[in-house]
């Protein structure tokens, strides 16, 4: 395993394929935005066989629906085609946060209570949904659209697991799936 080998990453993307003969990687991205990858500093290739090698990334660039990647090290079509399909993981301490700004993992799974005490249900999944994401907070059958708004989110403990949220109304009779 290559340096940097902590178990506490997150995975921000693919590799698809090689793009051009200078080495760049065409990548499918699950970060907000490509600049995510250079602010990590140093990402990590995991091959489909587990083996995990750190690379400095050199460039990204948004290029159709995904990014083009150059890494250190990395410099021609031959080199770039051994990455097809490696994950690339950042270590979650690598990546830049703003106060009151959570990764979506660290999101799933807590309890959300509106602001009286009343639970609504635990965030199950997240969606995107143009400028805001939208947490569907499920209990038994029922799903529930929260937006990820501080007019309706009050209040997040990663400790304690839980998301207050503002009973706004028709936020729990409209929005129900």
């Amino acid at each position: 395993m290559a340096s940097g080998s902590s178990t506490n990453w997150i995975l921000l993307g693919k590799v698809l394929r090689p793009h051009a003969l200078e080495g760049r990687l065409y990548v499918q991205s699950y970060a907000e935005s490509e600049a995510s990858f250079e602010e990590a500093g140093e990402i990590f290739l995991k091959s489909s066989c587990g083996e995990i090698r750190a690379y400095r990334v050199l460039s990204s660039r948004p290029h159709k629906n995904g990014v083009l990647m150059k890494l250190n090290g990395v410099n021609s079509l031959e080199e770039a085609e051994t990455l097809r399909g490696a994950e690339i993981l950042v270590s979650v301490e690598a990546i830049p946060r703003k106060e009151g700004e959570y990764l979506w993992h660290e999101l799933m799974g807590l309890r959300v209570l509106l602001e009286t005490g009343e639970q609504i249900g635990t965030i199950t999944h997240i969606l995107r949904a143009g400028s805001n994401e939208l947490y569907v907070v499920g209990h038994g059958k029922k799903e529930v659209f929260v937006p990820a708004t501080v007019e309706v989110v009050k209040e997040i403990d990663l400790e304690k697991g839980m998301m207050i949220i503002s009973a706004m109304e028709g936020l729990l009779d409209l929005n129900e799936v």
